[in-house]
């Protein structure tokens, strides 16, 4: 791609524009003012409230309690210190690369250098009869958290559609909270897609050890109500299951709304090379809508984590301000559910051979899975020090044999630290 045409980092007359105010944008701005960035930044973000932490909201935001309060993603004075316009509550409307300008809601048209699109994505809809009904909910944004904080205190039937993260995340919390809790899953296992079949198992039988009724391979097929609020879930066996609250966690869509009226590259996320500059090189794009080359995977990815928002911010400031090179930081995650602390890092796929290390039944223990016989991931319950040893080992490229990763004497966090070359 062309070098893009604008005046120099740290020149006055630079100017960044970031379209999301969420972790993306944030890291980002924040990072451009470590690195010397003297240039203007206007950070637009559709909510009205302060920027804030989302993974709470499927978590700790739901717990027992009055007036839950979101956790900032920064202080209130950021925006005044690093010298940031920050327009909340106003959306883009509009981009114009010709000119180099972005339309905002608010009526201002603003031109920009550099333009970063953090739009992160939106819930996927889920489009079966009835989903129109009251008490319906999806779980994104600060707004769905407080109204379903409100709507859970008075619950006493919870269904979730879909076991993914946010399913279980929210099913976990509404059961500590004393609602019956049914999950319906279409897919044979939960976090089918996420985790190993290994993993899958443990976590299936935790939950339904904490009392919530998982019901796999069964979607949603309606739902039926009485005076305009839900009642029950119909699935697709036909079987109904009462629900005074339905929380949908189908997934999420990627927001390229404003990067296809713009005529820029689309295809499961808005496309960026390696360095996260979209087919327009002013326009970078990062965090949940971005779709880039994962050299781990030898394949193109879109991840959805705090980590790769955050990690791609930090690159793409990093571009901004002069310096070159790919983005292949280590993909890393997290969930907490009910008792369950789950953290992985790397990616797996279905094809991986796994190695168990620990006994589930004690409730800690990791899953190593292989590739092509070298270590692709490792997902950890309630074992931190594997997980911090593993995101070691993954980041330098490291190895160890199956062999190793099943022996209890085998002392990996030791070996993750050893600066010697990886056993193969």
């Amino acid at each position: 791609m062309p070098t893009p045409a604008h005046p120099a980092p740290g020149h006055p007359g630079g100017h960044v524009v970031v379209v999301g105010n969420g972790q993306a944008g944030m890291q980002l701005i924040d990072s451009l003012r470590a690195g010397g960035y003297a240039g203007a930044i206007t950070v637009f973000g559709e909510e009205p409230h302060a920027p804030y932490q989302r993974p709470p909201l499927s978590k700790d935001y739901l717990a027992a309690g009055a007036d839950p309060e979101p956790l900032p993603l920064r202080a209130a004075r950021f925006f005044l210190e690093h010298d940031v316009d920050a327009r909340h509550g106003v959306a883009v409307t509009a981009v114009d690369r010709h000119a180099r300008t972005v339309a905002a809601a608010d009526g201002t048209t603003l031109r920009y250098t550099t333009l970063v699109l953090a739009t992160g994505a939106r819930n996927r809809p889920l489009a079966v009869p009835g989903s129109g009904l009251a008490g319906i909910h999806g779980l994104r944004t600060l707004d769905d958290a407080e109204r379903v904080h409100a709507h859970l205190g008075r619950a006493a039937n919870v269904v979730v559609i879909g076991a993914g993260f946010i399913g279980l995340e929210f099913a976990a919390a509404a059961a500590a909270r004393g609602a019956n809790v049914t999950v319906l899953e279409y897919g044979p296992r939960p976090l089918g897609r996420a985790v190993s079949a290994t993993m899958s198992g443990h976590i299936a039988a935790a939950h339904v050890r904490d009392g919530i009724d998982l019901r796999l391979g069964d979607g949603i097929a309606a739902f039926v109500g009485t005076d305009g609020h839900v009642t029950a879930a119909v699935a697709g066996s036909g079987a109904e299951y009462p629900a005074d609250l339905v929380m949908v966690g189908v997934g999420v869509l990627p927001r390229t709304e404003l990067a296809l009226a713009a005529g820029l590259e689309v295809d499961n996320g808005i496309v960026v090379d390696g360095a996260l500059r979209t087919s327009d090189p002013n326009i970078f794009a990062l965090g949940d809508c971005a779709n880039f080359p994962q050299p781990r995977l030898g394949a193109r990815a879109r991840l959805e984590s705090v980590q790769n928002a955050t990690d791609q911010a930090r690159h793409a400031a990093a571009a901004i301000l002069g310096e070159t090179g790919e983005y292949d930081e280590l993909p890393w995650f997290w969930s907490h559910q009910g008792t369950l602390k789950l953290q992985i890092a790397g990616l797996s796929q279905p094809g991986d051979g796994t190695v168990l290390r620990g006994d589930p039944a004690t409730g800690k223990f990791s899953v190593f899975c292989f590739r092509d016989g070298r270590l692709a991931a490792v997902e950890s319950v309630n074992a931190p020090a594997d997980h911090m040893a593993a995101r070691r080992a993954l980041a330098a490229g490291r190895t160890l044999d199956p062999d190793q990763a099943a022996d209890p004497t085998f002392d990996f966090k030791a070996w993750s630290r050893d600066p010697a070359p990886a056993a193969v």
